[in-house]
């Protein structure tokens, strides 16, 4: 199997201590494999993952605030205050204030901040569709119930 030339390439050799364990790891190497494109385009403009997700998520947002973003984004809003000011200094990001919630920096993209999210998401969307082309529309249900059964852990 690829993965496991990967794996046993790339790292120690490692043996399973559960039979859950082989699930793991292809979630891990899975998750690896679906942003390594984006994250070279990212390497290459000097940003890296978590400006994508700051990105990605301010696409998305009709108005998000800073306190939103970082909850959203599942960390505190000290540690996404590096990476934004970062994107703020490149202008990838800008904010405004509206007069009723002047205490509050509504985040927005710039154009240039709007056509990396867009280059690097469309990486992975790429990613996406050449896994989903391996398997039918079954195969695709069942990911996405998986994938959604991991996720209901965050609440």
């Amino acid at each position: 199997m690829v993965i496991e030339k990967k794996i046993n390439t790339a790292s120690v050799r490692m043996k399973s201590l559960d039979p859950l364990d082989h699930s793991l790891e292809l979630l891990h190497f899975g998750f690896h494999g679906l942003t390594v494109e984006a994250d070279r385009f990212l390497a290459t403009q000097g940003l890296s993952r978590v400006h994508h997700r700051i990105l990605y998520v301010i696409a998305r947002a009709d108005e998000i605030n800073v306190g939103e973003l970082a909850a959203t984004l599942g960390v505190s809003k000290q540690a996404a205050h590096r990476p934004l000011t970062h994107l703020f200094e490149r202008e990838l990001v800008c904010y405004s204030r509206q007069p009723e919630r002047h205490r509050f920096k509504l985040l927005a993209l710039t154009e240039q901040g709007q056509a990396l999210e867009q280059r690097a998401t469309e990486l992975e969307r790429q990613a996406l569709r050449e896994a989903f082309s391996c398997t039918d529309a079954e195969g695709r249900e069942a990911w996405v119930k998986v994938m959604t059964a991991l996720a209901e852990h965050l609440n």
